[in-house]
């Protein structure tokens, strides 16, 4: 069973169009079933009935024809009830309905199981024969598994081959993908798709004038991968059997014009750019080879891949060395974006990305908010390699992606980004109020930095200092370490744009989402491995070197804090502690005076909420990071898109974390702060002021929303609403809550995306 859907399922992956997908499903189902007849019914959007859209065994002359409503028959008894439905006699059954000119008069066995994607009923699988019988219970775990392992491939297929027929000339048929919010506003622009290194799976569709040039540097790459074949063939002679040396002659083979080298060639001058062209014949040999029943045949599909992405790599060299020409409204789409791949794009023409992978949560989505891009994660149906250059509309606060739009559809969201610009200029009047309630409270309003664009936009916002600057990201953007001085000069360029505002420098954190190239941390589960202070503890010379660094860059401006991440018991807080206070005495031995900054530690996991009062009497202040504390608390990858519906910042058991942490670090005297995404949610925090936080910390972007939601209160109903909404079960009910104080006070507008149409 298992090899047989392994089969199906590379089958149907390979497949260009929805409608072949289809007919491949209906016909190896029914083969590997024994069954006379399989069929799939498809639920069309717009008129929400079941079509009949493909068959072995009926007549085919129905297929796009026939229908059936939600509840209506068999098959629309199996998709509302949403559960296989196995009968020895259908006609016998209450519900059966029959379909006039599909032929199936003549089969009384029915095994219908619908196909469900993200929560949606897609479709139903049927088989059906003639004898009167009940499918066996091995024959109805096979089709459930069958639809289980399908429904991601047919949403897809659906896409692609919407895609694919535009580009064929066909009519384009309006098309979203859902996905996940990453970071609010509406984008329209230019797609860019960025591919991983040497994935041939990840290359973009595109088509190109100057073949000539494509040719050309495709016989410089198979030249390059040739006289690499033949180098490691010279050296390995003599140290294999004549048998097992003979295979680089067949490697050789392979890419010769006669073979796939030929195929790729022509493909080229037919248009096709050359990493594309490449990527299409290797992908269909490799299919081939691993569809092959004798194991020998199966395994050259491993040594087609590494052909294929050896040439590849050399293509992406050369490409790579030509300057990447951005359009004036850049959407970035890739399986899984960096940060690097954001900074390479000219900031004044990144409109808006697109990530396959990842949640709203992710490291990228962070950063996309700090940088107020439009952006939408998990977008796991979208064929993001057939994108480049096409129009996209982003539509970053119901998480979903146009394409095609009809004319009425993009005026539609054009409307609503020029509303957002007049949203935007609206709240730019509070740039230099004071952030204070209405009985006269402050609340200092700080921002979370990581690249230097954060500098300009965090100060033309009014941000009052940094609460969390992520010394990570210049370290993600090289290809090493940097040095001791070249930290200290990226740290002085931080502090010296503030001064004399406070700069909360969070030591390294790496691991989890944010993984250095030249660091790799191989981890089955990384979220509970190997990050933050963990790994500089286990190399202090890295730890050292930072710290050093931040205390150089501080000299003369004494407006650095130090802030530890991912602390989760004592002894490290005291390890990490003697680190700073050696290094310290390191720098003054060198000559360089200053006292030693305020040192705080991050709140991220559970254990340290319950010893957060030990933790405060160590150190200097407390800042809760909300977005992995949520993680942890509620046991909630915050990168898998398909729970991201579980992650919710107003959880009952998050908010008694954030209220304990807040009570514990005032009860030992020390100030307590949050820089996760909660504190720039106005409606977070409206709460985190009631719970005596002395410090928000967000994104720039955040700054004046939030900033006109605390003017518009007073701490006294804020603490009202804390104690109401403190003994509710249910996170929905803590959202309507604090929305009926907003609309009180007429934010709404400043609150909510817009509403879908």
């Amino acid at each position: 069973m298992l090899e047989t859907l392994r089969h199906i399922v590379q089958e149907v992956n390979a497949a260009e169009s929805l409608s072949q997908a289809l007919d491949i499903i209906v016909g190896r189902v029914r083969d590997a079933m024994g069954t006379q007849v399989c069929s799939v019914y498809m639920r069309d959007p717009s008129s929400n009935r079941f079509i009949f859209r493909a068959t072995e065994g009926l007549n085919k002359d129905q297929v796009g024809l026939a229908s059936l409503a939600p509840g209506e028959g068999l098959v629309g008894l199996v998709a509302a009830r949403e559960e296989p439905l196995n009968l020895e006699s259908a006609e016998t059954h209450p519900s059966f309905q029959f379909l006039q000119g599909i032929g199936e008069e003549h089969y009384h066995a029915f095994l219908g199981v619908p196909i469900i994607h993200q929560r949606e009923v897609m479709g139903v699988l049927v088989v059906q024969q003639a004898e009167r019988r009940r499918f066996d219970e091995s024959e109805e775990a096979f089709l459930v598994t069958m639809s289980a392992q399908l429904a991601g491939v047919i949403a897809h297929a659906q896409v692609t081959g919407a895609v694919a027929e535009e580009l064929l000339g066909a009519p384009a048929a309006p098309t979203r993908i859902n996905g996940i919010p990453g970071a609010p506003g509406i984008a329209i622009g230019t797609a860019v798709v960025v591919s991983p290194g040497a994935d041939l799976y990840a290359v973009p569709r595109r088509m190109v004038s100057n073949r000539r040039a494509e040719m050309r540097a495709f016989r410089e790459a198979l030249t390059a991968v040739q006289a690499d074949i033949r180098a490691v063939s010279e050296n390995l002679r003599g140290q294999m059997s004549a048998e097992d040396h003979a295979l680089f002659d067949v490697y050789l083979g392979i890419l010769d014009d006669s073979a796939i080298g030929g195929e790729v060639a022509a493909l080229i001058k037919a248009g096709h750019w050359a990493q594309g062209a490449l990527s299409q014949v290797m992908i269909q040999h490799i299919r081939h080879f691993e569809r092959m029943e004798h194991s020998y045949l199966r395994e050259r599909a491993v040594d087609v891949r590494d052909l294929g992405t050896r040439v590849l790599a050399y293509l992406q060299a050369r490409d790579k060395e030509c300057q990447q020409d951005y359009p004036e409204r850049c959407i970035l789409v890739g399986e899984e974006l960096s940060a690097s791949a954001l900074g390479e794009v000219p900031r004044e023409k990144l409109v808006g990305l697109i990530s396959v992978r990842g949640s709203g949560n992710s490291h990228v989505a962070i950063l996309a908010r700090a940088m107020g891009v439009p952006t939408v994660m998990g977008a796991v149906d979208l064929p993001f390699t057939r994108l480049q250059d096409r129009e996209l509309i982003v539509d970053g606060y119901h998480g979903s992606v146009h394409l095609n739009p009809p004319p009425e559809v993009r005026q539609r969201f054009q409307a609503m980004l020029d509303e957002d610009i007049a949203l935007s200029r609206d709240l730019e009047s509070q740039r230099d109020k004071p952030c204070q309630t209405l009985d006269g409270h402050r609340l200092p309003l700080w921002v979370n930095t990581g690249l230097m664009v954060d500098v300009v936009r965090s100060l033309e916002q009014g941000a009052e200092g940094v609460g969390l600057y992520r010394t990570e990201v210049p370290f993600l953007l090289r290809d090493r370490f940097p040095s001791e001085e070249e930290q200290r000069q990226i740290y002085r360029e931080q502090l010296q744009a503030f001064a004399p505002k406070p700069v909360t420098m969070r030591t390294l954190d790496i691991g989890g989402d944010k993984a250095l190239p030249y660091f790799p941390i191989e981890e089955d589960n990384p979220f509970l491995g190997w990050r933050g202070i963990r790994v500089t503890l286990d190399h202090p010379e890295i730890f050292l070197a930072q710290v050093r660094a931040m205390l150089k860059a501080n000299a003369g401006l004494g407006n650095l804090r130090i802030m530890l991440p991912m602390v989760s018991n004592i002894s490290e807080l005291e390890e990490a502690l003697s680190l700073i206070q050696r290094s310290h005495d390191e720098i003054r031995q060198e000559g360089l005076d200053g006292e030693l900054p305020p040192i705080g530690v991050m709140v991220e996991v559970p254990s340290a909420v319950y010893q957060a009062r030990a933790l405060a009497r160590r150190v200097d202040f407390l800042s809760v990071g909300s977005n992995d504390l949520t993680q942890y608390l509620l046991a909630v990858d915050r990168n898998n898109s398909r729970v991201a519906d579980l992650y919710h910042s107003f959880h009952p058991a998050v908010l008694q974390a954030l209220y304990a942490v807040a009570r514990a670090g005032h009860s030992e005297g020390k100030s307590v702060g949050i820089c996760g995404e909660l504190a720039g949610d106005p409606l977070g925090a409206v709460l985190l002021l009631g719970m005596g936080y002395n410090m928000l910390s967000m994104n720039a972007t955040s700054l004046h929303k939030v900033k006109k939601a605390v003017r518009n209160v007073t701490l006294v109903e804020t603490r009202e609403v804390l104690d109401e909404v403190m003994l509710m079960e249910d996170a929905g009910q803590v959202v309507l809550r604090l929305e009926r104080l907003m609309a009180e006070r007429g934010l709404e507008k400043f609150l909510h995306a817009p509403l879908e149409q």
